[in-house]
Protein backbone atom coordinates (compact mmCIF):
# COMPACT_ATOMS: atom_id res chain seq x y z
CA UNK A 1 0.00 0.00 0.00
CA UNK A 2 1.78 3.53 -0.74
CA UNK A 3 1.00 6.01 0.73
CA UNK A 4 0.77 9.89 -0.12
CA UNK A 5 3.14 12.58 1.02
CA UNK A 6 -0.03 14.26 2.78
CA UNK A 7 -0.95 11.20 4.32
CA UNK A 8 2.37 10.81 5.69
CA UNK A 9 2.28 14.80 7.03
CA UNK A 10 -1.64 13.77 8.33
CA UNK A 11 0.15 11.08 10.03
CA UNK A 12 3.19 12.22 11.65
CA UNK A 13 0.94 14.89 12.83
CA UNK A 14 -0.84 12.77 14.37
CA UNK A 15 2.36 11.31 16.16
CA UNK A 16 3.22 15.08 17.06
CA UNK A 17 6.68 14.42 14.83
CA UNK A 18 8.05 17.06 12.90
CA UNK A 19 9.89 15.34 9.79
CA UNK A 20 11.81 17.14 7.67
CA UNK A 21 11.46 16.11 3.86
CA UNK A 22 13.88 13.10 3.88
CA UNK A 23 12.34 11.92 7.04
CA UNK A 24 9.05 12.08 5.04
CA UNK A 25 10.59 10.31 2.00
CA UNK A 26 12.46 7.20 4.51
CA UNK A 27 9.80 6.74 6.72
CA UNK A 28 7.10 7.25 4.29
CA UNK A 29 8.50 4.41 2.31
CA UNK A 30 9.17 2.20 5.63
CA UNK A 31 5.35 2.85 6.77
CA UNK A 32 3.69 1.99 3.05
CA UNK A 33 6.51 -1.12 3.27
CA UNK A 34 4.72 -2.33 6.51
CA UNK A 35 1.11 -1.59 5.39
CA UNK A 36 1.93 -3.59 2.32
CA UNK A 37 2.87 -6.73 4.55
CA UNK A 38 -0.13 -6.25 6.38
CA UNK A 39 -2.22 -6.47 3.09
CA UNK A 40 -0.43 -9.83 2.00
CA UNK A 41 -1.33 -11.59 5.50
CA UNK A 42 -5.01 -10.36 5.14
CA UNK A 43 -5.18 -12.80 2.17
CA UNK A 44 -4.20 -15.70 4.49
CA UNK A 45 -7.23 -17.94 5.07
CA UNK A 46 -7.40 -18.21 8.77
CA UNK A 47 -11.33 -19.87 8.62
CA UNK A 48 -11.12 -22.33 11.37
CA UNK A 49 -7.72 -21.08 13.22
CA UNK A 50 -8.55 -20.86 16.71
CA UNK A 51 -7.70 -17.12 17.94
CA UNK A 52 -4.42 -17.31 20.44
CA UNK A 53 -2.91 -14.79 22.23
CA UNK A 54 0.59 -16.79 22.93
CA UNK A 55 1.74 -19.92 21.53
CA UNK A 56 4.40 -20.90 23.86
CA UNK A 57 1.73 -23.11 26.50
CA UNK A 58 2.39 -21.14 29.21
CA UNK A 59 0.11 -20.66 31.86
CA UNK A 60 -0.34 -18.47 34.90
CA UNK A 61 0.21 -20.04 37.96
CA UNK A 62 -1.49 -18.86 40.55
CA UNK A 63 -1.60 -19.83 44.30
CA UNK A 64 -4.57 -20.07 46.55
CA UNK A 65 -5.47 -17.45 49.02
CA UNK A 66 -5.32 -19.10 52.18
CA UNK A 67 -6.74 -17.26 55.25
CA UNK A 68 -4.74 -17.79 58.58
CA UNK A 69 -6.45 -16.84 61.97
CA UNK A 70 -3.78 -16.33 64.29
CA UNK A 71 -3.86 -16.05 68.01
CA UNK A 72 -3.71 -12.46 69.94
CA UNK A 73 -0.61 -12.88 70.66
CA UNK A 74 0.75 -13.89 67.61
CA UNK A 75 -0.75 -10.60 65.69
CA UNK A 76 0.70 -8.10 68.99
CA UNK A 77 3.96 -9.66 68.35
CA UNK A 78 3.96 -9.64 64.46
CA UNK A 79 2.42 -5.98 64.94
CA UNK A 80 5.05 -4.74 67.40
CA UNK A 81 7.97 -5.84 64.78
CA UNK A 82 6.64 -3.60 62.19
CA UNK A 83 8.24 0.13 61.67
CA UNK A 84 4.57 1.47 60.95
CA UNK A 85 0.95 0.70 62.10
CA UNK A 86 -2.17 1.89 60.99
CA UNK A 87 -5.92 0.74 62.00
CA UNK A 88 -3.91 -2.88 63.40
CA UNK A 89 -2.77 -2.99 59.99
CA UNK A 90 1.33 -2.70 59.01
CA UNK A 91 1.76 0.74 56.77
CA UNK A 92 3.31 0.08 54.02
CA UNK A 93 4.61 2.66 51.17
CA UNK A 94 2.81 2.09 48.36
CA UNK A 95 3.77 0.11 45.60
CA UNK A 96 3.23 2.08 41.75
CA UNK A 97 4.67 0.42 38.43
Amino acid sequence: MKLSKKDIKHIANLARLELTEKELEKYGSQLSAILGYIDQLREVDTIGVEPTAQVTGLTNVFNEDKVCVWEKQETKNALEQAPEIENNQVKVKRVLK
